[in-house]
């Protein structure tokens, strides 16, 4: 991704550079955190990073009810991005930043470290998006994540925001397990029965995973049900039925 390449580039150095610094502290600075995300609301979490006017702004609603303290960060991000007309490029910058801390062990370990000084965190985010050009809410947002503690919970709450984007969109995501990807022709026929299902107005986004130990077919996951089709489940109800006494009705 072309984000992950800024990141990688110019923020990583500069991650490291923290890292490096004596300011951290390997065993520890004091300052319990909480692992879990705070029960915040989305208007209470928004006052703490988004910069609003004085005057009043038309009320955004999101389109899923999210719970949870993830689903309470990712919809004040989403009502923040939705204000400043921003909401792709946020998502974008949120993923590749979720992406870069999963390809690098120093980055991970950094974001997911407490002990860490509040204040060398937020001084590392900030120098970070800034140096990757990320949008003013991608900034703060990962800027309040630092100050709170919350950066090792930043991958639940990127799947949250990417529920809220793709409701957003009016998409549908279908995840559809395989023991090898499926051709081009089986994934485009695939597409269009689950679009009859879902029916207009939704467009459905296939995401394809592989999984050898379904042994073969598909299970496919969409709207809160799951299609297992899976050579390994059939198997497992022949074995169930085999199984089974045989009773007989009547006598001999």
């Amino acid at each position: 991704m072309a984000l992950y390449g800024r990141i990688r580039s110019s923020g990583l150095p500069l991650l490291q550079k923290f890292l490096k610094s004596d300011l951290i502290s390997v065993h520890g600075s004091g300052v319990q955190r909480s692992i879990l995300c705070p029960a915040v609301s989305s208007s209470e979490f928004s006052r703490n990073y988004a910069t609003g006017s004085v005057e009043k702004e038309p009320k955004i609603k999101v389109p899923l009810a999210l719970f949870g303290g993830a689903g309470n960060y990712a919809s004040a991000l989403y009502i923040a991005a939705v204000k400043a007309n921003a909401l792709e490029t946020v998502e974008s910058d949120i993923l590749d930043f979720v992406e870069a801390s999963k390809r690098s062990e120093n980055f991970s370990q950094f974001m997911n470290n407490l002990s860490v000084p509040r204040d060398v965190r937020v001084k590392a985010i900030t120098a970070i998006c800034s140096e990757s050009k990320f949008a003013d809410v991608t900034k703060n947002f990962l800027a309040v994540l630092a100050e709170n503690g919350r950066l090792k919970n930043l991958d639940s709450i990127a799947k949250k925001f990417v529920e809220l984007t793709m409701a957003h969109r009016g998409e549908v995501k279908a995840v559809v397990t395989a023991v090898i990807p499926l051709p081009p022709e089986e994934e485009k026929e695939l597409k269009e029965t689950l679009q009859d299902i879902i029916g207009h107005g939704k467009k459905v986004k296939i995401e394809q995973k592989i999984d050898p130990s379904i042994l073969g077919g598909l299970v496919v996951e969409f709207n809160q049900k799951v299609f297992d089709m899976s050579i390994k489940t059939r198997a497992q109800q022949m074995e169930r039925l085999l199984l089974e006494p045989i009773t007989f009705d009547g006598n001999p």
